[in-house]
């Protein structure tokens, strides 16, 4: 039977304890000992807790399939990790789920239905999975972003393997750069659209609402079918060449030190151990 996740942090509390103790009387050898039986125990707490959040979401009372299984009749025939990658290919940079499903139903059709659900989550667990057992086996794989600061996992944020590291770091700029980069792609791709694509032209507005100047003529910020792609593309571009330059030194140092300092899999995946050191710090 599993250990409990207040059972593990019970074993985690002992541990520290022991380790204070060792530490006071110079027991160097029972300390590293101690230190090894620690690092194993915030593993199995990463774990115990991940296998909790599994349960939470097949609970929930979404009616949505699990994430990988066929879609119903009314979502897309293609797997749900091919749908993921279609929409991020276009939007270029790290999305949150909701976009992404947003951008697949506005450009490709309707989604499975477990695409607009916090299952992706899931998703992004199953990739590592794959990745750890056949590393390079796939031609991408839906990682993570990860936070300049630490290089941790950035949350609700999913990526590209095949990205360079750069585009994958989230910096303090980035979210800003990262949402005018994907306007601006949105804004090129809705210009090559059919005029009356109406889930085309509210995904466009709903960027350019948010995007000063991007709405054109004063007085039709309600209506999404006046949003002229061009006008979002050149706001979007004024603002962005803003921050860009500072945004891109950011991304390029903690990238450098991602590759310094993380292995493969961390490098797409993140640093969970990181992450629980800081707040366990």
């Amino acid at each position: 039977m599993a250990e409990s996740v207040d059972a593990i942090e019970h074993r985690i509390d002992a541990l520290r304890a022991e380790i204070r103790r060792a530490v006071a009387t110079r027991d160097t050898s029972r300390t590293r000992a101690l230190r090894a039986e620690l690092r194993a125990a915030e593993r199995d707490w990463e774990q115990a807790v991940a296998d909790l959040a599994d349960l939470a979401d097949l609970s929930a009372p979404t009616g949505e399939a699990p994430v990988g299984a066929e879609p119903g009749p009314a979502g897309s025939l293609l797997p749900v990790r091919e749908q993921v990658h279609h929409a991020l290919t276009l939007l270029s940079v790290p999305a949150a789920p909701r976009l992404i499903a947003e951008v697949h139903a506005a450009f490709f059709g309707p989604s499975a239905p477990s695409l607009a659900a916090n299952r992706l989550t899931h998703l992004r667990r199953d990739e590592k999975r794959s990745f750890e057992t056949a590393p390079y086996a796939r031609p991408y794989h839906l990682c993570a972003a990860l936070t300049a600061a630490h290089l941790a996992p950035a949350r609700g944020l999913i990526a590209v393997s095949t990205w360079p590291l750069e585009r994958r770091i989230v910096g303090p700029l980035s979210p800003r750069v990262d949402f005018l980069t994907a306007a601006v792609r949105v804004a090129r791709r809705a210009g090559t659209m059919p005029d009356g694509s109406a889930p085309v032209s509210k995904l466009l507005w709903r960027f350019a609402t948010n995007i000063p100047g991007a709405t054109g003529a004063p007085g039709t910020l309600d209506r999404h079918d006046t949003v002229d792609p061009q006008t979002v593309i050149r706001a979007a571009e004024a603002e962005q060449a803003v921050h860009a330059e500072t945004d891109r030194a950011q991304r390029k140092a903690a990238a450098d030190r991602a590759r310094r300092q993380l292995d493969d899999v961390q490098q797409l995946f993140g640093s969970t151990l990181r992450t629980l050191q800081r707040k366990t710090a």
